[in-house]
């Protein structure tokens, strides 16, 4: 009878790194690290939801709902950094749950990670879709609707062809090579941090104060509950939660939470980091502070340029906003890095699934062929080619509403767990070499525990449904497949 909560050793974690030495390649410096964190960072959460978060949430505090959901993401990072340095192997929150909590509830983190990943850059990608077809606009060249949206949008067509091109096209550059992929990476970057720049340097000397007043809208359901007219309960309950005031920025939180997803993509790289001790905190802290940083400069230039109310159901805020500025000749370049920005983020979060798969397969949890590297290129092939259909799929015929949502919670949920595994990890290999350490263990990791399930109980109930779905659909294929075929349980 196996046993569903063995763990793997650090010993055998490490051991399995050295056998695979020959398999993923270690090319990608502390640099690259930073990069590639950026990379799957700054995109849609960014030139998107904060003028959506701005208008329906939190107003100009949305600068407050971006330092509130970087405070959450901080302390998963902070654990996220600790395990990457100490547990070098490919597979991100997956490998660390099965060092700390045992092989089902590795399977279950594993499982949850296609969610993340996977359906994130299929989000990304129906988006992606959009803007190209606004700059081709400005050619002269208009896409027929029936080749934008799939048959379920809210404007239905017939499938979303520009997403599903965009998702073959990086999955075949993943083929190609992960130095490769980080180079085109590190230019995506390099292009849409610089326009962020230009956007906030340009934009600060236009402001105008009367847009940031007041900074925090009032909520009315506040202003009852404070005069004692009603009760914390019915406030909650109530259509004024989260409708501006501090409520709102607590919501506009939840809501700006999805444009942090990705910086723990880089720890999945890192049996292919070549300090992975020292350039594995580095590349997920530093992503994380630089981002935050831009994060709430952006946001702040954005709802001081145009008043908030006048971003709701903008898809484009950035470019509306812009337009106060006089300098619209660059409307262009900003479209441009908005279509960088998601490029790179797809190219994340595809080498971040495929190197999820490849240490599940590793570990005899799925078929040998997720883990067949390419004896030429060292990557692995056969899965790439494989998300490449099923998140080509997502991208063109399921609405991004609902795969936004299922991509929030299946991150949050990873996220959790890797700030529980820290604190068992300190219980149970007190010892063990660690690049870098955690702070304050354990307050550090229950405030990540804490904040992650708060921004989970926030999101809608079909979310929660739909991940319910999902993880019985993976306990499926665990029990009927994994389970037996197991390494750990052939032991």
């Amino acid at each position: 009878m196996s046993n569903l909560w063995k763990t793997k050793s650090l010993s055998q974690l490490l051991e399995t790194a050295e056998e695979s030495e020959k398999g993923l390649k270690r090319t990608l410096s502390a640099t690259s690290l930073v990069a590639l964190g950026i990379g799957a960072i700054i995109g849609a959460g960014l030139f998107s939801l904060t003028g959506i978060a701005a208008a329906d949430n939190a107003g100009p505090a949305v600068t407050y709902s971006f330092i509130l959901a970087a405070l959450g993401c901080a302390f998963a990072g902070l654990c996220y950094a600790e395990f990457a340095s100490m547990i070098p192997i490919a597979g991100s929150a997956y490998t660390y749950s099965y060092a700390t909590m045992g092989e089902f509830i590795a399977w279950i983190i594993g499982w949850d990670l296609v969610l993340e990943y996977a359906l994130g850059a299929a989000t990304v990608a129906a988006s992606w879709s959009q803007y190209v077809a606004k700059f081709l606009l400005t050619f002269g060249i208009e896409l027929p609707n029936s080749v934008l949206h799939g048959p379920w949008d809210e404007t239905p067509g017939y499938v979303n062809l520009p997403a599903i091109l965009i998702i073959c096209l990086l999955s075949l550059l993943l083929i190609r090579g992960t130095k490769e992929s980080a180079f085109i990476n590190n230019v995506l970057v390099i292009l849409k941090v610089t326009v962020v720049l230009v956007f906030i340097a340009l934009g600060w000397g236009f402001i105008n104060p009367e847009n940031h007043t007041p900074f925090i809208p009032v909520n009315q359901g506040e202003v009852l509950m404070n005069q004692g007219q009603m009760g914390f309960f019915e406030f909650f309950n109530s259509e004024y939660f989260g409708h501006y005031g501090w409520s709102g920025i607590l919501r506009g939180a939840g809501v700006v939470f999805f444009a942090f997803i990705g910086f723990d993509a880089v720890s999945t790289a890192a049996q292919e980091a070549k300090n992975p001790q020292k350039g594995m905190p580095i590349g997920i802290i530093g992503s994380l502070i630089i981002c935050t940083i831009l994060y709430v400069l952006f946001s702040y230039v954005l709802t001081g340029l145009e008043n908030y109310l006048n971003f709701k159901g903008d898809a484009s805020p950035v470019t509306t906003a812009f337009a106060k500025t006089g300098y619209t000749f660059l409307n262009s370049a900003l479209t441009i890095a908005i279509i960088a920005g998601y490029t790179s983020v797809m190219l994340v979060m595809l080498m971040g699934q495929s190197r999820v798969f490849y240490s599940m397969s590793i570990d005899g949890l799925l078929p040998k062929f997720f883990s067949d590297v390419s004896e030429k290129r060292h990557t692995p092939w056969k899965t790439n080619l494989i998300f490449m259909v099923f998140v080509s799929l997502f991208a063109g015929f399921v609405p991004v509403s609902d795969l936004g949502h299922m991509v929030s919670i299946g991150t949050l949920f990873a996220f959790a767990l890797v700030c529980i595994g820290v604190i068992v990890m300190r219980k149970t290999n007190p010892n063990a070499v660690r690049g870098f350490r955690v702070p304050f263990v354990p307050l550090l990791p229950i405030l990540g525990v804490i904040i992650c399930v708060a921004l989970m109980a926030g999101l809608p109930i079909e979310s929660w449904e739909r991940l319910g779905i999902w993880l019985l659909l993976g306990l499926i294929i665990y029990f009927v497949y994994s389970r037996k075929h197991s390494k750990m349980n052939q032991k």
